[in-house]
Order: structure tokens, then C-alpha cells, then sequence
């Protein structure tokens, strides 16, 4: 029976790839670096949070983030007509990249993931596996709900002088969803390939070949 082998991603050297329990990180003999991890999450779990992170998506870009009032008027947007009013106020590039950091990019990672795990769930082999997992992990580094919320978080507190903020909907749900991207975010995309069928893993995978 052929050994399943791992590369250090540090160091190169080559280890025996060995069931782990949950929460648990192996490491390379030589250097300590971290080899591979398994999620304290089941996949059936995994799914559960994914697709709770897609309803708090879409909850937190129905309604507006805060509500502005200002001697007697109020104000208030939602994330889309923000990036909107960016664009018709000629910060074109501003815009972009609010859409794309904010919106585009976590919603393409939330489908991906929900459909890597579907996949891997169902137990059937299929091709698009491998293309979708190593565009997910060229993604990855794109999305910044956290950078978003972080300005949100300072903006509330310099306009507080100014006028009365009152949190909207939008706001405690990109909250919930900062704290639900930071779990999934967190899960080892690799650990999915071991976890897929057999006939999935024995197509080319991500990453540089081991000759022996």
C-alpha cells in the first residue's frame, strides 16, 4: 500500500501523513514548523457555519449599517448604496474596491467553500475539486471584512461628536460575520483533500508533486 506523504513547508522534508485528533497540529520533525491540522469542527459542522455565514451575508446587506441623526434629520445606507454614492461622488476606485473586498470577494469564498464541503460531504468524485480548492486559496488573501469593520468601528466613534448614531441591523450582522470569517478562515483548506474521496485526491493536487 502506497504511504500518503507530506513536504514541509519549511524545510522539505518528507513525513508520513498520520490520522490526527480533532484540534490537533502535526509538525516537522526537523524545524517544528506546522505540517498539517485537523478542524475540531466535523464536516457536517463545517457546512453548518458556512452556510450560517452566508444568511448573516446577506442579512448585513439587506438593511442599513447605522442610522445618522443629525439636528432632526436622518440618514441612513446600506453597504451597496454606500459603494453607490462612492461612485456617483467620482471616487470610482474607492468604490471598487470597497465592492470587492467587502462584498465580491467574501461571497465568492462563502459559495467556493459551500461548495468544496458539498462535495466532499456527497462522497462523489468530480474535477471541479481540485480547480475550485486552489482558486479558493489564491482568493483567500483578498477578502477584508475584518479591515471593514475596524473603519466602521472608527468612523462611529469620530461622528459621535457630531451627531446621534444609532447601529442598524447591517452592523451587529457584519459583526456576527467578522467572528464567523475569522472560524472559517481558520480551518485548513488542505485538510479538505484528505478528507474528499479517493478518486477525487488522485487527480493532481494543489501544491508541488513529491517524487520518490
Amino acid at each position: 500500500m502506497t504511504e500518503l506523504l507530506v513536504a514541509c513547508p519549511e524545510c522539505d522534508a518528507l513525513h508520513e501523513r498520520r490520522e490526527l485528533a480533532p484540534g490537533a497540529k502535526a509538525r516537522c520533525v526537523r524545524c517544528r514548523a506546522v505540517l498539517y491540522r485537523r478542524s475540531r469542527l466535523e464536516l457536517d459542522n463545517q457546512l453548518a457555519l458556512v452556510t450560517a455565514a452566508i444568511l448573516t451575508y446577506l442579512i448585513a446587506n439587506s438593511f442599513p449599517i447605522v442610522d445618522l441623526q443629525i439636528q432632526g434629520r436622518s440618514n441612513s445606507a446600506t453597504l451597496v448604496g454606500s459603494v453607490l454614492s462612492l461612485w456617483r461622488d467620482g471616487r470610482e476606485l474607492v468604490a471598487v474596491l470597497v465592492f470587492a473586498t467587502t462584498l465580491l470577494f467574501p461571497l465568492i469564498d462563502l459559495g467556493a467553500m459551500l461548495s468544496l464541503l458539498l462535495i466532499t460531504r456527497r462522497g462523489r468524485p468530480t474535477r471541479a475539486f481540485a480547480p475550485l480548492l486552489r482558486f479558493l486559496l489564491t482568493l483567500r488573501p483578498w477578502g477584508m471584512i475584518e479591515v471593514f469593520m475596524l473603519g466602521i468601528v472608527v468612523s462611529l466613534v469620530k461622528l459621535s461628536n457630531m451627531a446621534q448614531v444609532l447601529p442598524g441591523v447591517a452592523l451587529w450582522a457584519f459583526g456576527i460575520l467578522t467572528v464567523l470569517m475569522a472560524v472559517i478562515l481558520s480551518m485548513d483548506l488542505h485538510a479538505l483533500w484528505h478528507v474528499a474521496p479517493r478518486t477525487v485526491a488522485s487527480l493532481k493536487a494543489p501544491g508541488r508533486p513529491v517524487h520518490r
